[in-house]
């Protein structure tokens, strides 16, 4: 009596978990038993795989079937299952040959006509599979998304039986190709079309220029939502290191769209009514949240206070530590979440306290107050710029000529990236919003001046240390677009600009 055998992978985070599944047909009733810690789906496996085999003109011989997940202390989730355990299955009954799998790992979803499914993970899986030297049988439609590992052998099949018949040698399944990457993608709205509000995009500069987190507070309509879409279109296009890593956040997902690496920076902007886990990953099977999905990208949260309180809380970790760790009873899962926060705010819930035509609520200014009483000190502390945004005059809005455009601000942000880059190192952080400690010290060369200025603020302006922090680096930054190799006095003043918390507090004018 022998086992048959084949790998295949569970997921923990981004991470492909090698799993085998085994199989044994031995004497005894007639049973189709499926062990190793299944969740429903994988559990409903077996009903889907007899399915199948019937639709082959096999059936399940009348003996003891028993299929074990390897190994059994790994919760298992997903439908990806089927595919591993009908070859699986299969060769157990000698329908394929045993040593002819044995090069091979395989993942996806079985239809009861016998067709592959696509499934979420095949990236990972792929890069997985080519980590222990093995092939990938994948979907046909993710053929090219597992094509990206390189050196792996992908066999995309379209359905069960031409994989039974290129492994008995009637069909030849050719090899997929990576698909093409596109041509450099849209950069989005066009930042020209902003009229006004010159000191808001400067601070848009200033944050895509250094990745840093940026608060906007407005009353509606002031334009606050039309700068933060233009964000995204300022930062530079991806590393071919950073794009794999966003598009493996994306393949576990399930969100990769035909396959393609993600090559330019990703910009989420969920709904204020999203829930903890929506937002910072969770839910049964621990699934990526937006702050996942917005790795080395920009997550937008309009109407900031609106969010569930929990929610916004549960920011405050991976802003500081770039992941999301989602805490389970028996295990743990962790998802890079290296984003720009940018948020946007109405000073109070009527939205226009200090509004001099007289707008304004007749609980004023109460109602600013307990409305931004919804968003703690500690969440405010990690917001490296706030700015207010003031309504554009209609005689400004008709007459203004149009602004520097997205590509003409990119630029000077891709300069300054650049001498980040290199300042750094390949080791070092990918931007001024991750550098800290020795690092963020040799990088400032303050002189005398600039020193003195950011110690009198900081002590005047009451700034806790992340906020000191957190200065530095904007001016840093600041000093970056302006080409300057040390922080002067005027970088430091600037950020102090931004940096002022009673921006929060007064109110906003019309």
């Amino acid at each position: 009596m022998t086992i048959a055998r084949m790998p295949t992978f569970a997921f923990a985070g981004i991470e492909a978990v090698p799993v085998e599944v085994q199989v044994q047909i031995a004497p005894g009733l007639p049973a189709f038993l499926l062990v190793g810690l299944p969740d429903k789906a994988v559990a409903e496996s077996k009903e889907r795989v007899r399915a199948v085999l019937t639709g082959l003109g096999l059936s399940l011989p009348p003996k003891r079937v028993l299929v074990n997940l390897a190994p059994a202390d790994i919760a298992k989730e997903g439908s990806h299952f089927d595919l591993p355990i009908a070859l699986a299955v299969m060769a157990a009954m000698e329908v394929l040959p045993r040593e002819d799998l044995a090069g091979y790992a395989a993942l996806g979803e079985l239809s009861l006509d016998g067709s592959i499914q696509p499934v979420a993970g095949v990236l990972p899986a792929a890069l997985g599979a080519s980590a222990r030297e093995l092939g990938l049988i994948c979907p046909a439609a993710q053929g090219g998304e597992a094509a990206w590992a390189g050196t792996v052998e992908v066999l995309a099949a379209p359905d069960l039986l031409a994989l039974v018949n290129h492994f008995r040698g009637t069909q030849v399944l050719s090899p997929p190709e990576p698909p093409a990457l596109r041509p450099t993608a849209s950069r989005g709205p066009c930042l020209s079309e902003v009229k006004g509000h010159e000191s808001a995009k400067r601070a848009l500069e200033i944050a895509a220029a250094g990745g840093h987190n940026l608060l906007m507070i407005g009353p509606p309509g002031s334009g606050k939502s039309m700068l933060a879409q233009r964000m995204s279109g300022l930062l530079p296009d991806l590393t071919p290191a950073e794009a794999l890593e966003v598009s493996m956040v994306h393949s576990v997902a399930g969100l990769l769209e035909g396959g393609r690496l993600v090559m330019r920076p990703p910009f989420r902007d969920p709904h204020h009514s999203a829930s903890q886990a929506a937002l910072i990953g969770g839910g049964n099977r621990a699934r990526p949240g937006e702050i996942s999905l917005a790795h080395n990208g920009v997550l937008f949260l309009d109407e900031w206070p609106e969010f569930p309180r929990p929610a916004l809380e549960a920011l405050r970790q991976p802003m500081e530590t770039a992941r999301a760790t989602i805490s389970r009873a028996n295990h743990h899962v962790s998802y890079p979440a290296r984003f720009q926060c940018v948020a946007a705010m109405n000073p109070c819930r009527c939205g226009y306290l200090g509004d001099a035509a007289g707008r304004e609520c007749t609980r004023a200014p109460r109602c600013g107050e307990d409305y931004q009483a919804k968003l703690s000190g500690p969440l405010l502390d990690r917001m490296d710029l706030t700015i207010e945004v003031v309504p554009v005059p209609p005689a400004e809005l008709s007459r203004a000529p149009a602004g520097e455009t997205t590509e003409a601000v990119a630029a000077r942000v891709q300069a300054a990236r650049n001498r980040q880059r290199a300042r750094y190192g390949a080791e070092g952080p990918r931007c001024n919003a991750g550098a800290e400690g020795q690092v963020l010290e040799r990088s400032l060369m303050l002189d005398a001046a600039a020193r003195t200025l950011a110690e009198q603020a900081a002590e005047r302006l009451h700034l806790s240390s992340r906020g000191y922090t957190r200065t530095l680096r904007v001016a840093r930054s600041i000093a970056d677009l302006a080409g300057s190799a040390g922080v002067q006095r005027a970088h430091v003043a600037e950020a102090l600009a931004f940096r002022h918390r009673g921006a929060v507090a007064r109110p906003v004018p019309a």
